[in-house]
């Protein structure tokens, strides 16, 4: 069911809400959360599309704000509110509120919001595209308990990440961070299967991607190692390679789909990796709401390394395509080239997909 309100506000939306649910036969309001998507008109179609699929696992009341520019001086003094509400089979198993924001109201989402989160539940809000460089001080952000950017989406990537770091607050985490949860799981139930120390890993990926830098940046900061960054033709991460004293342990996907694990003295194994669409990589975010310490440490290690070692070229894989001359700077590597040269530890990988990084002194390789 769908109602339409022009030149609107929140208290006649919230009449509508509960008008729908009544006349759909559910009165009662069955949400856990409220998401929020702030977004463009080009992109708000995907995005909600992929949160309503999450409302199957997480059934919330989804608010999407679009702020439509107004181009003549006239239109910019005036200020609208229009709304979409929709509830029933085209709100997936929450309800969906599409708020259209004109003129000044577009600066003051953050009033039109707040009457309609639901009340005493947890709020997330998600930009898909163009994400405030410190989120948490967006005056959306400050309602949220999570804050959900990407990234990928991003002009530069890499550079958006060390905005992340110097902006990061308790409660931020990143797409192209959900993105690595079965690389990592992955690898750290191959570390549980040896007891061998872990001396140096190589990062396979496509270029400027901000998934593969996160990786190299957790492997770096969870092991203590050298983590070499190298350039394939992707698609996104292709292979992790980990050199040990007990022969290497690699874990190669070059199809986007199937991967193969290796490790020395056992036979190769194939391995269901496949690249997640963004409904999954929501819905995971959905299912914890308390920080993601874990994020925090890969983050801030990377920016460390940025500011004390010096750039230097990266050497890409022989017949790549789309990768730069070994003789030029890359900017990839910059968080993890030259990762600290400290003496490998024993690779005792315990998985868990994101419990708080606690660095022991004996340094020893945990994923959590």
């Amino acid at each position: 069911m769908k109602i339409d309100l022009t030149d609107t506000s929140a208290g006649a939306i919230n009449k509508a809400l509960v008008r729908g649910r009544r006349a759909i036969g559910t009165p009662a309001v069955g949400m856990v959360l409220t998401l929020v998507i702030v977004t463009d008109e080009e992109n708000a179609y995907d995005a909600l599309k992929a949160a309503n699929d999450a409302s199957r696992e997480h059934p919330s009341r989804t608010l999407v704000v679009i702020k439509r520019v107004s181009r003549s001086p006239r239109d910019r003094t005036s200020s609208r509110l229009d709304a979409e509400v929709r509830v029933g089979a085209d709100a997936g198993t929450g309800e969906t509120v599409v708020l259209r924001l004109y003129g000044e109201a577009a600066d003051h989402a953050d009033s039109v919001v707040l009457p309609l989160l639901l009340p005493d539940a947890p709020v997330v809000v998600w930009w898909p595209v163009n994400a405030p460089l410190d989120p948490a001080k967006d005056p959306l952000g400050a309602l949220a308990q999570r804050r959900v950017t990407d990234t990928y989406a991003a002009e530069q990537p890499v550079r958006e990440l060390s905005a992340r770091a110097e902006a990061y607050t308790p409660g931020d985490t990143d797409l192209s961070w959900t993105r690595i949860t079965p690389w990592r799981s992955m690898l750290a139930a191959a570390l549980d299967q040896v007891t061998c120390e872990v001396q140096a890993v190589e990062v396979e990926g496509e270029e400027f991607n901000p998934s593969c830098e996160l990786l190299a940046m957790w492997l770096a900061d969870r092991l203590d190692v050298p983590v070499k960054r190298s350039l394939s033709s992707g698609p996104g991460l292709t292979a992790v390679r980990m050199d040990t004293d007990c022969g290497p342990i690699v874990l190669d996907r070059a199809d986007g789909s199937l991967a193969t694990l290796s490790i020395a003295g056992q036979p190769a194994r194939a391995v269901a990796l496949k690249r997640r669409d963004t409904a999954e990589l929501i819905a995971e975010e959905l299912r914890r709401l308390d920080p993601d310490d874990t994020y925090a440490s890969a983050l801030r290690y990377g920016v460390e390394r940025l500011n004390t070692v010096p750039r230097q070229a990266s050497e890409a894989p022989a017949g790549a395509a789309g990768t730069e001359s070994a003789a030029e700077p890359v900017a990839v590597p910059e968080p993890v080239e030259e990762a600290a040269k400290a003496p490998a530890k024993k690779a005792a990988a315990k998985t868990a997909k994101k419990a708080p990084a606690k660095k022991a002194p004996a340094r020893k390789a945990t994923a959590k």
